[in-house]
């Protein structure tokens, strides 16, 4: 009898994992600081007003129009609020992961987003993919966007992704966090323990760029001052949708306006 009710719930529930992303991605709330738009020709000559809002440095010129370190912003978004002429406003759009650190600084063009892996490590990975998470001194937000991936709405492993348990039995590392001094010995002993080949996500403003932190001694600035990074996703911390999106192409399960590739 407990267990035909079970069935019958089962049954009147439905399927509860979310259809993207073979359907239209989740609708984000209007609140949700997704990828910045730049109109450099509304800029006062000479106002630096967003640059000297911003918490992290992101915000440079270069003759004159502003540019956003992605990899350092923490989509507060104090620019927006401070620039008189609203020319950086921030969109809905999730998508923001990278495969290069040097994409991240955005001038209001097209952001080069993340290319498929280059063979073996394609052929090696695209269905079947293992990552040891590693927090290296993270305050727990990226932390746990990454474990809502795993929930039932979400259900990574339909992905053929996995977080797992120890490093021997991964093919790469999702990292958190600036890197805390105490936390690098630890971290280059995950990285040795992974089995080669393997690869290494950045995940969030702290694991690029040392977030709020970049100017503190205590973090090395991010996951590249120790290993080598593979796929950069930002935010502070990134949406679940964009650490998907992000995973995704890195794979070359998602073409660039965003249909899903047959496995």
């Amino acid at each position: 009898a407990p267990m035909i009710r079970t069935l019958l719930a089962r049954i009147s529930q439905g399927h509860r994992t979310m259809p993207y992303p073979d359907g239209e991605a989740p609708a984000l709330p209007d609140r949700f600081p997704g990828l910045p738009a730049i109109d450099a020709s509304r800029c006062p000559e000479g106002c630096r007003d967003c640059a000297d809002a911003c918490p992290t440095e992101a915000i440079s010129f270069r003759d004159g129009k502003p540019a956003i370190d992605l990899g350092r912003c923490l989509f507060c978004p104090e620019c927006e609020a401070a620039c008189p002429e609203k020319a950086i406003s921030f969109t809905p759009d999730h998508r923001l992961a990278v495969r290069s650190r040097e994409d991240l600084t955005f001038e209001g063009a097209a952001l080069p987003l993340a290319k498929a892996l280059d063979g073996k490590l394609l052929s090696l990975f695209g269905r079947s993919l293992k990552l040891r998470q590693v927090s290296a001194g993270g305050c727990n937000a990226c932390e746990a966007d990454v474990n809502v991936l795993s929930t039932i709405g979400w259900d990574l492993g339909r992905f053929g992704i996995q977080v797992v348990a120890s490093p021997r039995h991964a093919d790469g590392l999702l990292i958190t966090g600036p890197v805390t001094k105490n936390m690098e010995l630890a971290l280059k002993k995950t990285w040795d323990a992974v089995p080669p080949p393997k690869i290494v996500l950045a995940v969030g403003a702290c694991a690029i760029s040392g977030g709020p932190f970049w100017d503190r001694p205590e973090q090395l600035g991010g996951a590249a001052s120790v290993v080598p990074v593979d796929l950069f996703i930002p935010g502070c911390p990134p949406h679940p949708l964009t650490i998907l999106d992000g995973l995704l192409r890195l794979l070359g399960r998602l073409e660039e306006e965003g249909r899903v590739r047959a496995r």
